[in-house]
């Protein structure tokens, strides 16, 4: 099997980006049972970003997807998705010098996200930060004079 292959990952990437479903985040994590490269589905919620955030792991890399709302005035919600890439500072070495082939991999199939968050400790993936990015990279802003960018 290739880094992606697994069903459940096409699955749960499409729980996150439906707007029927409860599902606002996953967790992909390298399946350690077996020698082989290949992400698996960690972890899913319904909360925010800190709770995705809970899941992360020291030791371990993972792949983090995310529906956010934002809105930068009461008429103009909408929906934005984060792409987390997280490097525990514990990762083996050999596993970290592989993560950006794998990344480029991981995004053929996870190829919808507004923004993508490099992290290697727990406090580079914040709301606000990450709000704050999702405002500059949605384009023109109306509510200007409101806004704190």
């Amino acid at each position: 099997m290739g880094l992606c292959d697994n069903p459940e990952i096409q699955q749960a990437y499409d729980d996150v980006r439906d707007d029927k479903s409860e599902t606002t985040w996953m967790l992909l994590e390298f399946d350690e049972s077996t020698r082989a490269d290949e992400l698996q589905v960690a972890a899913k919620g319904n909360g925010d970003i800190e709770e995705l955030k809970t899941n992360l792991r020291d030791d371990a890399p993972a792949f983090g997807y995310i529906r956010v709302p934002m809105a930068n005035d009461d008429l103009s919600q909408r929906i934005k998705f984060v792409l987390i890439s997280w490097c525990g500072p514990n990762t083996k070495i050999m596993r970290r010098a592989k993560l950006g082939v794998q990344k480029g991999e991981l995004k053929k199939v996870i190829d919808n996200f507004s923004i993508e968050v490099p992290a290697d400790d727990t406090s580079d993936i914040d709301a606000n930060d990450i709000l704050l990015q999702l405002k500059k990279a949605g384009g023109a802003n109306y509510d200007r004079q409101a806004s704190d960018y």
